[in-house]
């Protein structure tokens, strides 16, 4: 049930109680405070940021609409964090294919290509032999469904040999038939699904097998890297879909029966890859997806990934196509409860539930042993082949690690093989390359830019608009509370999104006319205490209340009575451990203001809503009028010289992954084009083509007003009131 929007009701000076009148000389800002003594803020950032560890529930949507507003939504969120909003243009492979190996119904060969110039995957290719089932193609050539299998963490990726002990152990524990499985099951599985039918590409993960040019987990954790979104598990995952583009374009493969299957960081890789690539159609990640434990690896986690959502929901994006999945005595052993009846719901909205599966062997431990490989055998061979069969998977002979290399002396690592320097630079060239095909020069090139743009800073800062603003109780404190300031009534609330446990402290100041026709969010680093200098109100405040505006000040998070207890502490190991679960503290504030001017708004229907960020907040104001644009009327900023690239520390509080490639400042503020925007204190932005262009092109360039250099209080307020 909806709370009730409740709009306050404005005390006039003559009501306020005489302990709280506040002579002149007194410490007014005092007043204005709302937490004191034991009564501490209820809002839930105040406590401990969410980990990679913490619960992560799946709450199906009523309807199908409204699933696919969110599956979009999410999608987009997905491809941001991995650093392929918009999907970057795709170099050609080179596939060389060499070194046949035949096996008993089947053949191995070795592969690798590059997914960048200099940078390659590796890999084996398992295809039936003789010919098994398949259909026929444009030539009269068998075609066969393609599957994709990522190994995981398992030593030595798809070189894996578990040992004797641990072999004997596996097949001591009915995990696996004999000791060739319990020792080599990572070439069992891909040796069954080609004597049944199938061609598989088993690949490596970055830092594994062959493919070590870049060691796993390293390269991508610097500041740079978060700015520009490049980030291991974008490469792994860039690579995963690049594996699929070499698969899908072999003769003897049917581009529309592929599939993919993956255990542990394996079954990650599946997941993210089924959700963001409609060429798979079946999928099968074993031993991974679970409301708890969300992936530990570097190469599992990337800023702005897991922000507001977890590993079941973005299963889910794959339905109502076939996805079954394995379960274990691990992070995964509670799925069947929590977590797949959810994915049952969303599937039953589709009228699928028979696309959704889900079995759990607890007698074992994290693994993909025969039990779960006979499982996804079966899935497989009913939804990429149409047959229904259990299937029992036969003894193998196992092909020495060695033997599987594709490099030898005959195929030499290649001489233009990239570290993560160099590749990070070619990364960083073709992205700004592309960035300036998006200049908004025409109207065509302004839609493509709000698209891309506007789409990366609403994932970077996971926030928009709220539908419902609603107060916050807190035992022991009446709210609203008036208290007046020098000759001004003052209302102090406490607000907070529908949706959320968040609570915003905001000072509001109506004009003593009464009149509001305008409405002016005050955006300040000392949050409300702003409005009060030496006692007295302050005298932007003062001018913009004889000009009939009412003024919120909300406290956004990290000022005033929304200080934090503790810093905002960011993982020291690799920042995508705590951006890729939470907002950064900059989209925290942008967040606070956004729910501001949708108060705003709410109280005073009609309002024409402006927005000032004064010193700090400047930065805060702007973004928050990019994602607002057709909310706010006009927006002053002061910009402090502030760009994002000058950010060094992954712990800046003004860090926004993502910023630098998306545009920087310059193209933020370009997203507010058409409407007035005042942006002073930053050289760059003053000669930068970006904001000029989108106003020239919105045949708004009369409303962009840019300044050097800093701009007095009086003048901004000037400013905000021209055109009222």
């Amino acid at each position: 049930m909806l709370a009730a929007v409740v709009t306050p009701v404005l005390l006039p000076p003559s009501r306020v109680p005489a302990s709280e009148q506040v002579p002149k000389d007194a410490q007014a800002a005092d007043l204005l405070r709302l937490f004191q003594g034991m009564i501490r803020s209820p809002d839930y950032r105040h406590g401990p940021l969410k980990t990679l560890n913490d619960e992560f529930p799946f709450f199906v949507p009523r309807d199908r609409e409204s699933w696919e507003t969110r599956r979009r939504q999410l999608r987009e969120q997905l491809l941001v964090a991995l650093g392929l909003w918009p999907m970057p243009e795709k170099p050609p492979l080179h596939p060389v294919i060499h070194g046949r190996i035949v096996r008993k119904g089947y053949t191995i060969e070795k592969v690798y290509f590059a997914s960048w110039p200099g940078h390659y995957v590796c890999g084996n290719l398992y295809r039936p032999q003789p010919k098994g089932e398949g259909v026929a193609g444009n030539k009269g050539e068998v075609r066969y469904p393609g599957v994709l299998f990522a190994h995981g963490h398992w030593a030595n990726g798809r070189f894996h040999d578990a040992g004797e002990k641990a072999g004997r152990a596996s097949v001591a524990s009915g995990g696996e038939p004999d000791l060739e499985r319990g020792r080599f099951f990572m070439q069992a599985l891909p040796a069954t699904l080609a004597r049944l039918g199938f061609v598989v590409f088993h690949y490596d993960m970055v830092g594994y097998a062959d493919s070590t040019a870049i060691a796993h987990t390293q390269g991508f954790r610097d500041a740079e890297a978060e700015l520009r979104l490049q980030s291991f598990m974008g490469l792994q995952t860039w690579n995963s879909i690049r594996a699929l583009d070499f698969l899908a374009s072999l003769p003897d493969v049917d581009p529309q029966r592929l599939g993919m299957t993956g255990a542990s960081g394996g079954g990650t890789q599946t997941f993210i890859l089924a959700a963001i690539d409609d060429r798979l159609r079946a999928a099968f990640p074993a031993v991974m997806v679970s409301t708890s434990m969300q992936g530990g690896c570097v190469c599992e986690n990337a800023s702005h990934l897991r922000v507001g959502t977890g590993n079941v929901e973005i299963a889910a994006l794959f339905a109502p196509k076939p996805m079954a999945f394995s379960a274990a005595n691990d992070w995964t052993r509670e799925f069947l409860k929590r977590g797949y009846p959810q994915l049952q719901q969303l599937y039953a909205l589709y009228a699928a539930e028979d696309k959704v599966q889900a079995r759990a062997w607890l007698e074992y431990g994290h693994q993909y042993n025969v039990h779960a490989r006979q499982m996804m055998y079966a899935w497989f061979l009913k939804h990429l082949q149409g047959r229904d069969a259990h299937i029992e998977e036969p003894p193998f002979e196992p092909v020495p690690p060695k033997e599987l290399s594709v490099f030898d002396a005959d195929h030499p690592r290649p001489k233009d093989e990239r570290d993560a320097k160099s590749l990070r630079e070619y990364l960083t060239q073709q992205s700004e390359k592309r960035r300036s095909q998006w200049l908004p020069s025409d109207s065509q090139r302004l839609r493509t830019f709000r698209r891309i743009v506007g789409t990366a800073l609403r994932v970077m800062i996971h926030s928009q608009l709220p539908q419902q603003v609603v107060p916050r109780n807190v035992p022991g404190l009446e709210l609203p509370r008036t208290v007046t300031i020098v000759d001004q009534a003052v209302q102090l609330h406490l607000i907070g999104r529908d949706q959320e446990r968040d609570a915003l402290p905001v000072a509001l100041c109506s004009p003593s006319k009464g009149g509001e026709n305008r409405c002016i969010v005050w955006l300040h680093p000392q949050g409300k205490a702003s409005l009060v200098v030496d006692g007295q109100l302050h005298p932007a405040l003062r001018l913009l209340l004889a000009a009939d505006c009412t003024v919120l000040a909300p406290d956004l998070l990290g000022s005033g009575d929304n200080a934090l207890p503790k810093p905002f502490q960011v993982n020291k190991d690799y920042a995508g451990y705590t951006y890729g679960y939470n907002r950064t503290f900059l989209a925290q504030q942008v967040h606070d203001a956004l729910t501001v001017i949708a108060w705003c708004h709410q109280l005073h229907k009609g309002t024409v809503v402006h927005l000032v960020g004064w010193e700090s907040c400047g930065l805060v104001a702007l973004l928050a009028k990019a994602m607002a644009r057709e909310t706010v009327g006009r927006t002053a900023a002061d910009l402090q010289q502030f760009s994002f690239h000058t950010i060094t520390d992954v712990a800046d509080p003004r860090m926004l992954p993502g910023a630098v490639k998306y545009g920087d400042v310059p193209a933020f503020a370009a997203l507010c084009a058409p409407d007035p925007l005042l942006v002073y204190n930053h050289r760059e932005l003053a000669r930068d083509p970006w904001p000029e262009n989108a106003y020239r092109t919105a045949h708004a360039s009369h409303q962009l007003h840019r300044l050097a250099g800093p701009l007095p209080a009086h003048e901004v307020v000037r400013w905000l009131l021209q055109g009222s």
